[in-house]
């Protein structure tokens, strides 16, 4: 299993970096928030997972340890796979999803897309015993207490590259997009319309 990648970042997308190591560059499936944190030229850290399936191998990478054992606990639920797990972590904190499932907090759970009300009642069952309680506070209804989806998405346009101007227009851009949304905004999506209209715009 590969536990870590560490080295320079070689390049950034809206849903993967890649990591250069040994002269070798490794692709990693980050949520926006993890992506935020890096930069193109810096040296990164990224706690890793490797999901093997038959026709595929995909590594995702994490901000910390705490984020990468979150992802793998919860796909021991039944119908969580890679993919919703780091949907989950895109959204809510390692704590934040413990408190949600130690409190039954549904609506939290139901924030995620992908997660119905009946499938979060299901996840609330089966992770009760399995993620442990929260570490540390949270605020809200549980979404990352340091930054909201604006701040989230102009620092992923700005490790993407795109000058502060650029940034502050892509986010005004999307803003009605995020306003109209249900529940917490997805940065992902966000992101994607972003640089969709950067793109238009160069």
């Amino acid at each position: 299993m590969i536990a870590f990648v560490s080295g320079p970042v070689a390049a950034l997308a809206p849903d993967s970096a890649v990591v250069e190591v040994g002269g070798i560059g490794i692709a990693v499936q980050c949520t926006p928030g993890t992506l935020a944190a890096l930069r193109m030229g810096r040296p990164a850290r990224l706690a890793t997972s490797l999901v093997v399936r038959e026709d595929s191998l995909t590594l995702y990478g994490f901000a910390d340890d705490d984020e990468r054992g979150t992802f793998e606990l919860l796909q021991t639920a039944s119908g969580v796979g890679p993919r919703l797990a780091q949907a989950m972590l895109a959204v809510h904190t390692p704590d934040a999803l413990r408190r949600a499932i130690a409190t039954g907090d549904e609506k939290a759970l139901t924030a995620v897309p992908g997660i119905g009300k009946r499938g979060a009642q299901k996840l609330l069952l089966e992770l009760k015993d399995r993620l442990g309680a929260p570490l540390g506070t949270v605020t809200g209804t549980g979404a990352p207490a340091v930054t909201g989806w604006r701040e989230q998405l102009h620092a992923a346009l700005i490790g993407l590259g795109y000058a502060t101007r650029e940034a502050d227009e892509a986010v005004a851009a999307v803003a009605p997009q995020a306003e109209a949304a249900e529940g917490t905004p997805q940065v992902g999506a966000l992101l994607k319309a972003a640089l969709q209209t950067l793109n238009r715009a160069r």
